[in-house]
């Protein structure tokens, strides 16, 4: 049994809309989040928010596993379009 120690940290962030009206199942998926749900709109802005996020947590060298979540929120917040 290995030591709780050893055991690697893993994370991942998932986005959910509620704003469908239209019928449709929409499901997103990458290796560190998936989003679901939502319009057409809120759906591609949620996706578009985390793969900037993403991008982003990977030029400062950053895993979301090791990332505060105050710096995760911040890159969420400046990257959600407007």
């Amino acid at each position: 049994m290995k030591p709780i120690s050893d055991t690697k940290k893993k994370a991942a962030i998932l986005g959910v809309g509620l704003d469908a009206k239209d019928g449709h199942k929409r499901i997103t998926q990458a290796e560190k989040f998936a989003v679901v749900g939502g319009s057409e709109e809120t759906h591609d802005r949620m996706t578009e928010t985390l793969v900037k996020t993403f991008e982003d947590l990977k030029r400062r060298g950053r895993e979301l596993e090791n990332a505060p979540s105050s710096e995760v929120a911040e890159l969420i917040h400046k990257n959600t379009p407007r």
